[in-house]
């Protein structure tokens, strides 16, 4: 009887043990799917701000990069310098922007700190659509960065690493200093810049035009590194960095500063887009027309596809 009962009990046992295996495989493949899914948004997120890294200058000061994350693939904010948006200590103003684009926009702006910051922090604060984010600056050695690294988080050269990374120098960024800084609503404005480069990263890595037929079109393509790539070339956008973006045609329409990862997308991060033709002589000539009186701080950003340059314009818009 005993040696009944133990049998009895190994099988049940065995019994348990087999159906706990099936269900556990039987939810493993849901657990995959679900670890592997991602929600995307539209609207209704937040922006996280974000701290890109620092490095050292020469006269002993240090130099602190930001930008920031909005959740949303379409929804934009305009959040002015205030208890909403604010860098401290020192702040609240630090040179951020009060209108934020979608999704990723790295490295867009800096804040010089002095050679005696230590062990100090910036914090940068954010409060969209309810929810209040931080981000804290240091001088922390795991986010010092060099050219290489900036490219390399940049998707220069399509995410492909080079040696002359390290020796690149931003593209060279002047505007004409007799352009008008007031104009009427509807009134179109030139905004005119100068623009070179020292030809590194060089090539050209442009996605090409007629696609190899026996392969997948590059927009329908997976993505073969984690970062997203862009092509090498010089090229010039401008923003909106203060005031409502929706307010502002440019002409041409510009390329997106914002990592817009989905194809024909109007962004360098896109596939397959092509960056246009640089002028031969760097001048480049763009339109501006505003909707609504204010004032509008706009951005041009030069860049060779790895290191980005920027200047900023602040336009009177008068009824």
């Amino acid at each position: 009887m005993a040696g009944s009962m133990t049998t009895n009990r190994a099988s049940a046992g065995g019994t348990v043990t087999l159906i706990m295996l099936t269900i556990l495989l039987t939810l493993l493949p849901h657990a995959r799917a679900s670890a592997q899914l991602r929600f995307t948004y539209s609207r209704g997120q937040s922006v996280s701000p974000a701290f890109d890294g620092w490095w050292p200058n020469e006269d002993g000061t240090f130099t602190l990069f930001f930008g920031y994350m909005n959740s949303n693939w379409e929804e934009e904010f305009n959040i002015p310098i205030g208890p909403d948006n604010n860098i401290e200590p020192g702040g609240p103003d630090q040179g951020q922007p009060t209108h934020f684009f979608p999704r990723r926009n790295m490295f867009l702006f800096t804040v010089t700190v002095p050679a005696d910051f230590g062990e100090k922090e910036l914090v940068w604060t954010l409060t969209t659509n309810g929810e209040t984010n931080h981000v804290y600056a240091s001088l922390r050695s795991d986010y010092l960065l060099d050219k290489q690294t900036i490219a390399t988080e940049v998707g220069g050269n399509y995410g492909g690493i080079r040696d002359e990374f390290r020796t690149n120098e931003p593209p060279a960024l002047r505007l004409a200093v007799d352009q008008r800084r007031r104009v009427a609503v509807g009134e179109p404005l030139m905004l005119v810049a100068y623009v070179t480069d020292d030809g590194i990263p060089s090539g050209s890595r442009r996605t090409p035009r007629d696609p190899d037929p026996d392969r997948p079109h590059p927009a329908y393509r997976p993505p073969s590194q984690a970062v997203p790539g862009n092509p090498n070339g010089l090229r010039l956008t401008w923003i909106v960095y203060r005031g409502d973006a929706t307010l502002a045609t440019f002409e041409p329409e510009q390329m997106k500063s914002w990592q817009d990862t989905r194809v024909y997308a109007n962004s360098p991060w896109s596939p397959p887009y092509l960056i246009p033709e640089a002028p031969e002589d760097g001048k480049f000539e763009v339109e501006v027309t505003f909707d609504e009186p204010g004032e509008y701080t706009l951005r041009a950003i030069a860049g060779d596809g790895a290191l980005f340059t920027n200047e900023t314009l602040v336009v009177t818009v008068t009824p």
